[in-house]
């Protein structure tokens, strides 16, 4: 079955687990601030390899200390839970955001 698009009302309610990330357009994105440019790369590492295991990429930009993430589900027209568990794995491994 195919993965559908999720309502305004569930992207809401979910955005609302995730703080920091917000809807922009038909997509969620988070900017994170890290203390130097290697805690950034580190980050974009990390959330690489979770894109891989989940087979499912967002687009990532690097900055000197800042990573920005932007993702939707491109197939499926919109934003979906494939999108939520990306934005709350990256979440969980962001040094000074989620859990260790």
């Amino acid at each position: 079955m195919p993965t559908q698009p999720l309502s305004q009302k569930e992207i809401e309610d979910r955005l609302r687990e995730l703080p920091g990330w917000s809807l922009d357009g038909d997509r969620i994105t988070r900017r994170y601030e890290l203390a130097d440019h290697f805690a950034a790369t580190a980050l974009v590492v990390h959330a690489a390899q979770i894109q891989q295991e989940l087979n499912h990429h967002s687009d990532l930009t690097l900055g000197y200390n800042t990573v920005a993430v932007s993702v939707n589900t491109h197939s499926a027209g919109g934003i979906t839970e494939k999108d939520f568990e990306l934005a709350e794995r990256v979440e969980a491994v962001a040094p000074g955001h989620g859990a260790r």
